[in-house]
């Protein structure tokens, strides 16, 4: 072989090696794009928000909105990515940047704290379902290719005073950009964030740094001694004179909207089996959050959500513990992404316990699986009970994943988890099969405990940990921050099913309940209510918050 075609077959096929800059270039580079094409949804949301009246203006203060942005990334990274780190987290920046984007534009969700709280804690089979081909190759183009030619790209450095004094020009130059462009439309950039807080969840990628340092700094703070709560608790002396003990199911349901629900008037039978079985339907309920990580926590802590503070819930006990203390014999199934830990100190079980072949397939169970074996676990168990199911209900995006395929009733449906690409009717259906299969689970808790008349008391309690936005106005699935939510992603379905040995025994009148289906309930109201309906005497019991005792007979 000659020496020039062994030259010539030596060389890489793209020499990226031959890129060269310097640091503060590589820095501003990096400032420009994260300014303008990884925030483009940032830019489109505000070209949509201005008044359109003012035509060129808009223009204008968007482009000095971008120049403060790019000044400001400019500046925080000239003053963090010095020499071998700079090349590392600028990557970094940008395949956090290319995800963050993309996630923000196709779903039009904002990244906050809860909502990468969703993301650190959704378990590898829930996050799988949300890549696609459409995600690889847009991770690839803005994430994969940009981060590997700025690895390959050579940086340059002269002496350090020289570069030390070019470093420290940028800086300078970037505060006076930054400022200048702040300064110039002052009166727009505060009412901007005045009036629409949720603009700062749009910033990539401080949206997602922030809440990433958010959910850290709480999760490490968590105390190691979780305090006690309501160590006082005993059955009181009505539970001893019951001719049989109390059984309550709790469902916690996962993303079901009350809207979807026929019992609350929505034109489709999404509800034929519930109905049948005569269950209690309040129509005016809400949740305490809009996302599994927040409102399960929350539900079953004594704080309402006015009050809720996630980091003083992860050290102090629950329901579940106060429930322990009385001496109620506790089981908690979960078929979702884990309790977050609601149940960390009292009997659990997850789908691999609980395992149905039938019902079970490449490591996801529909509900009815978590049903399995309850039988045979009530046969051993004597005394109050208090046995919970946590569902995959309507997880979404893949709703057409969340029922088995004879539950298929509304058609054709959306068969993707790019829910941007599908009918908005396609998505409705498939959700729709989601909610009907959930109304058959939920019957099936009911014959269960019809099965255990002659040696429980039965009833059972439903509510779903939040809902879901199907579309509407652009937004699909949940996690906005509570105050901007629509009212989909927090109007919930919560049932009521009492037995006539359990109505009879605990004096709540279920017709009582009929009349008062459309007063305000809450998540709030679980906390008391399930104390007074298992007749649990503590000193952390407020009647105020017990729905079901106006309906007791005194």
């Amino acid at each position: 072989m000659s020496e020039s075609r062994a030259l010539f077959l030596s060389r890489p096929l793209f020499p990226l090696t031959t890129l060269r800059t310097r640091p503060v270039w590589m820095t501003l580079i990096v400032a420009i794009l994260l300014g303008t094409v990884y925030n483009i949804p940032l830019w489109r949301y505000l070209l949509g928000l201005l008044p359109q009246e003012r035509g060129l203006q808009n223009g204008l203060f968007v482009a000095a909105f971008s120049v403060f942005l790019i000044a400001a990334f400019n500046l925080i990274l000239s003053l963090v990515t010095v020499r071998w780190i700079q090349k590392p987290v600028l990557a970094l920046l940008l395949l956090g940047a290319a995800s963050a984007a993309y996630f923000i534009q196709g779903y039009n969700v904002l990244l906050d704290a809860g909502m990468m709280q969703n993301l650190f804690e959704t378990d590898p089979r829930e996050a799988g379902e949300y890549l696609n081909l459409n995600f690889i190759l847009f991770m690839l183009l803005f994430g994969v290719l940009p981060a590997v030619l700025l690895l390959r790209t050579r940086l340059e450095r002269g002496p350090f005073g020289r570069e030390l004094r070019l470093r420290l020009l940028v800086i300078v130059l970037s505060l006076a950009a930054g400022g200048g462009a702040l300064m110039g439309y002052y009166q727009d950039f505060a009412s901007l964030f005045r009036n629409h807080r949720e603009v700062r969840y749009l910033i990539t990628p401080s949206n997602y740094i922030s809440g990433t340092y958010k959910y850290l700094r709480g999760n490490t703070m968590v105390a190691k001694n979780v305090a006690p709560l309501g160590t006082d608790a005993r059955l009181n002396a009505a539970a001893g004179k019951r001719g049989k003990p109390t059984l309550l199911v709790l469902v916690v349901g996962e993303t079901a909207r009350a809207g979807n629900f026929s019992l609350n008037g929505y034109g489709r039978d999404t509800n034929p089996e519930l109905a049948a079985r005569g269950v209690v339907s309040f129509t005016n309920a809400y949740s305490c959050g809009t996302a599994t990580a927040l409102s399960v926590p929350c539900m079953f802590s004594r704080m309402n959500r006015e009050q809720y503070d996630a980091d003083k819930a992860s050290s102090q006990e629950n329901l579940m513990d106060v429930l322990k203390h009385a001496g109620v014999n506790i089981l908690w199934r979960d078929n979702n992404s884990g309790c977050k830990g609601v149940c960390n100190r009292v009997p659990n079980e997850l789908p691999a316990q609980f395992s149905d072949p039938g019902l079970c397939k490449d490591g996801e169970c529909h509900d009815e699986a978590m049903l399995g074996g309850l039988e045979r676990y009530l046969e051993k168990t004597g005394g109050t009970t208090i046995i919970v199911l946590h569902q995959l209900g309507s997880h979404g995006p893949a709703y057409y994943k969340r029922y088995p395929a004879s539950f298929e009733q509304f058609r054709p449906v959306c068969r993707s988890s790019e829910l941007q690409t599908c009918r908005p009717e396609d998505i409705v259906n498939a959700y729709d099969n989601s909610i009907r299969y959930t109304d058959h689970f939920l019957a099936r808790v009911i014959d269960l405990l019809k099965s255990q008349q002659d040696r429980f008391n039965g009833g059972m309690l439903y509510l779903s940990d939040h809902g879901e936005s199907l579309g509407e106005n652009g937004v699909y699935l949940h996690g906005m921050p509570y105050w901007l939510a629509p009212d989909n992603q927090k109007h919930i379905p919560f049932i009521t099913w009492l037995s006539p040995g359990l109505q009879h025994e605990t004096g709540v009148s279920q017709d009582c309940l009929q009349a008062r289906r459309g007063e305000a309930i809450s998540q709030d109201n679980l906390f008391d209510s399930v104390l007074g309906l298992l007749d649990v005497d503590t000193s952390v019991y407020r009647s105020s918050q017990d729905f079901y005792l106006a309906c007791r007979k005194r």
